[in-house]
Order: C-alpha cells, then structure tokens, then sequence
C-alpha cells in the first residue's frame, strides 16, 4: 500500500493497493486469488486489471474471478422482498474497471479503420452470439464486467523499452532510457487517475477516510476468515458504530471547548450563558452531522443531547457557584464595618436604628454598584437580609429614640420591604426557569432542523443513487438491444421495473415517514431536555402566595 497526498486534489489522499499476481499455481488455496479479487474490489474506487499483449478470448476466459463476484459479495444482510438479485445493486458501489494492457502488439484498428482503446475494450466485451454453453460461458465474464461496473476504461503499453538488457534489470532503468512511446502511455494513464478517479465511497455518499478504509479492511477480513461473505450492508453498519460514536466525542469536545474559550463567569445574567450555550451547541451539532452517517433511530444523536445537556448543567452550575462565590466575598468585604460596629455596640444607643438603616443602605448601594456579580446577586443580598433581619428588630425594640408606634411602624416596613425582596428573589427565579425552558425549545428545534436537512440530504444522495444505477441498466439494456441479443435485453425489463419503483418510492413516499420520524426524535430529545416540573409549580406557588399576602 501507498499513499500519498493528491497531486491535483487540495485535502485527498491517493491510496496505491498493489496486491499479488493472479493464477499463481503453487498457492495452497484455490480460494485465494478470487478473494483477493474479491477485496481489491470492495476497497478501491478504481480498479486497474493488469494483463499482457491483447484483449482475447484467454484473457476474459483468465478474468473468470469476476464472474464470482456474486458468490463473494454481498450488498444487504438479508434478500429483498420483492426477490431482486442481490448483484443489481453491485454497480451502486462497486469501483471504475480500468483494463491495462502491458506490452501490446496490435495495432488499434478494427476493420480497417483506427479505434481509441476504450473502443478496443469496448469491442472485446461484446457478447458472442449463440445459445450453446461455450458461447454462454465466454459470455459471462463480459456481462459480468457490463453489468457490474459503473464505468470502464482502457490503456495499452507499449513495451517499456526493446533493449533485453535493460528489460531484465527494469527496476534499476531510469526514467530516460525508457522508450518515448511508454512514457507518454504512462504520462496519459497518470494524468487520467490523477483527474477522473473519483474518491472511495460506500452507498449513498458515504465518504471513505483513511481510519474508516482501515475499518472496511478489517471487517470484510473478519468476515472471509470466518466462513462468512463480505457483506457491505455490514461493513457499513459496523463502520456507524465506530463514527458516530468518534463523532458524539468530537462534538462534545468542540462544545467544551468553545464554551471555555467564549464563557467568562460569572455571567451578568442567565440569557448571556444561555445564549453562548445555544451557538456552541449548534456547531457541535453540525460537526456531529457532518461526521455521522446511518445513526439508526438516532441513537448517537440523542447520546450527544443527553452529554451536551449535562456539560451545560455543569457551566450553569459553575456560574452560580462562581456568582455566589464572588459576591459573598464582596458582600462580607462590605459589610464589614457594619458587622464590627454591631459587635462593638455602636448601634445600641437612642438613635441606634437611623443609624443601623442607614449604614446597611449604604452597604446596599456599594453592593448594587459592583460589576458583573452574576446570577446570584439577589439570592446572596436576600440571605444578608435575611441575616440582618433579628439583629435590626434587636436594635429597633432597644432604641428609646423611638415611641413604641414608630417602632411598630418601622417594624411593619421592614417586613413589607422583606417581603417585596423576596418576591422579587422569586420573580427572577420564575423569569429564569422560563430562559431554561425556552432554551430546551431552542435545542430541540437545532436538533430537529439539522436532522430534517441531513435526512434530506441522504434522501437526495440515495435519489441519485438510484438514478444512477436505473440509467446504467439501461445503458446496458440497450447495448444488448443493438447488438441483437432481444431475449437478453427483455429479461432485464424486470430489474429496470424494479428500480424505477425504487426512485419513486423515494421521491413520493417517504413524507409521512419523515415527519413521523422527525416527531418522534423531537419527543424524546425534549424528553431528555425537560427540566424538573415540580421545581416549576414550587416557584410559581411561592409567587402566587406572595401576591396573595400583599
């Protein structure tokens, strides 16, 4: 194997799978030039089949591992119902055939007049005429190569140089001493896989990366080792398994990273962390999208819901604790006078309580005027009150400034401005359960418009698919037609039949089953999502209670 980046394609990888001659006599098993064959088919896009001098009835009859394809592959698990041979689907994914013939001798000409080597390919393809069993078994190998492979191509070489010395020792002939003729064959087959070899894919676009080639090697070997066929249907699902779980890691990974990287807590206010939330959660779900494919009943997708939710719990969770923190500190920074003159009994004098209010206003104003204190900025000032509360009502009763009733009006104040802060404290919190809320609505609904676009994506990739396997069965239905064979070209009506019912299964068909599919995901990702019900109610009774009191 070679691999090296792409000369011409910015981001590619030109993997070279070079494997052992075919039809050596002294291998042990039989079997194991038609697995290799077999394999090299399953992981290129472009397969090059190298052979000597000319095209004829002995090459094809030598290239009869093709036409064993159908007892080494498989394209789906289990047969379809409607009993469509399995091989149909072959050409869905299956790679370009390039024949190459090495040390060609023949002109290219055919009855006289010149021809490309594509048409020379072409020409030793056609089927020969006849219904004995000679001429149906030098016709299988070709039907096999027309009826597989989405593309063909042909290259002849000539010999690469007519000096025997240098031939015997090529590998040390430089670039120079080979005959002009074969460079320019080899600078045309280059510049031709350089330009036109597609990248690897597997059905319906799904892209082949290097870790994911390595993956399709192991499985399909697994499978030949264990008796079992290569089964691409398989292969695919095992390859999901791998990808979709490296792609929930990958896009957890982003979020976390962009959310320590763009969060500074404590935030001013829960919307603000909410927000930043929602931007790195959409980028985490497209990098999820993009790297996912075959997410059966969205399993890994509702993975990457359930971490997302818990990472952001854990930012809102740190910015409350981080909020707390840090206006505790602020609050304890400035209160500390207070809290010293109260101990030293400065404010247990006549006129005590006007100078108690007056020094915890203040300590209130400094407070209020700190910057970015946070989500907890109520709750940490509502508990100082709180505090503060028994020691005021101590110095307020021992002030003989007071006529017993001021002191049951300053008493009442005191407990309607407790009340109206607390209120308050429960507003913000009521206010705060509504963002939590919306946002799990906001989840839900990036969750459910990304989905709707991939899906709608797979569905266009596998439209095109099928588009792309009916149009080569009629290209192959009409070549029979031309050259005469009719009952060859009839028998395929059924498969073309089939595959156009296909398209228009898709195209047609599949809206209820979208919008059922996409309802139910919605359903369990906000079942996922919800926030506790019970802390709702609680918070909304609390501020009912208080409206009530009032």
């Amino acid at each position: 194997m070679w691999c090296v980046p792409h000369p011409s394609k910015p981001n590619h990888t030109l993997v070279l799978l070079d494997t052992e001659g075919l039809g050596d006599v002294e291998k042990g098993d039989p079997k194991n030039d038609s697995w290799i064959f077999a394999l090299a088919v399953l992981l290129c896009s472009s397969f090059v089949y190298n052979s000597m001098n000319t095209i004829n009835h002995q090459a094809l009859e030598q290239l009869h591992y093709v036409t064993e394809l159908t007892e080494l592959v498989r394209a789906k698990s289990s047969p379809t119902p409607e009993g469509v041979d399995d091989s149909t689907e072959f050409v869905s994914f299956f790679p370009d055939f390039i024949w190459t013939v090495r040390d060609f001798t023949l002109e290219l000409k055919l009855n006289g007049l010149r021809i490309t080597e594509d048409e020379y390919l072409e020409n030793a393809l056609k089927l020969i005429p006849g219904r004995n069993p000679k001429a149906q078994m030098s016709n299988l190998p070709r039907e096999c190569i027309r009826h597989f492979f989405p593309k063909r191509k042909c290259f002849v070489f000539d010999r690469p140089t007519s000096d025997k010395e240098l031939l015997a020792n090529i590998e040390n002939v430089t670039e120079t001493q080979l005959d002009p003729k074969f460079q320019e064959q080899t600078k045309n087959f280059c510049s031709y896989i350089f330009t036109q070899a597609k990248p690897k894919t597997l059905r319906e676009g799904i892209n082949v990366t290097g870790k994911r080639l390595g993956t399709l090697v192991v499985t399909y070997v697994d499978a030949i080792n264990s008796g079992a066929v290569p089964c691409l249907e398989n292969a695919v699902t095992t390859l999901a398994q791998l990808e979709n779980s490296a792609a929930v890691q990958k896009a957890a990974a982003h979020y976390s990273e962009q959310m320590a990287q763009r969060v500074r807590l404590p935030t001013d206010t829960l919307q603000e962390l909410l927000d930043l939330h929602a931007a790195c959660e959409r980028e985490a779900i497209e990098i999820f999208m993009e790297n996912s494919f075959k997410d059966e009943n969205q399993e890994f997708q509702k993975k990457l819901v359930e971490i997302l939710k818990d990472k952001k719990e854990s930012f809102l969770l740190q910015n409350e604790e981080t909020s707390t923190k840090y206006c505790q500190a602020k609050l304890d920074q400035l209160s500390m006078v207070l809290m010293e003159s109260i101990s030293a009994g400065t404010f247990s004098v006549s006129g005590g309580h006007k100078l108690y209010l007056e020094t915890k206003e203040r300590i209130a104003r400094d407070y209020w005027q700190v910057p970015r204190k946070g989500v907890k900025a109520n709750e940490v000032f509502q508990r100082f009150l709180e505090l503060q509360a028994a020691i005021e009502k101590s110095i307020l009763q021992s002030d003989k400034a007071l006529t017993d009733g001021e002191k049951a009006i300053a008493e009442e104040r005191a407990r309607k401005q407790a009340a109206e802060k607390e209120q308050e404290l429960l507003r913000q919190q009521l206010q705060e359960q509504q963002q939590r809320m919306e946002a799990q609505e906001r989840s839900v609904k990036e969750n459910i418009v990304q989905l709707e676009e991939k899906l709608q994506r797979e569905k266009e990739n596998l439209i095109r698919e099928q588009n792309m396997i009916l149009d080569h069965k009629l290209k192959v239905q009409e070549e029979l037609l031309k050259d005469g064979f009719n009952k060859k070209s009839e028998e395929m009506n059924a498969e073309i039949n089939h595959w156009k019912n296909m398209i228009d299964r898709t195209t047609n068909d599949d809206a209820p089953w979208l919008a059922q599919a996409l309802d139910k995901i919605g359903n369990e990702i906000a079942s996922i999502l919800s926030a506790p019900a019970k802390l709702i109610v609680n918070i909304v009774r609390g501020v009912s209670s208080l409206f009530k009191k009032k």
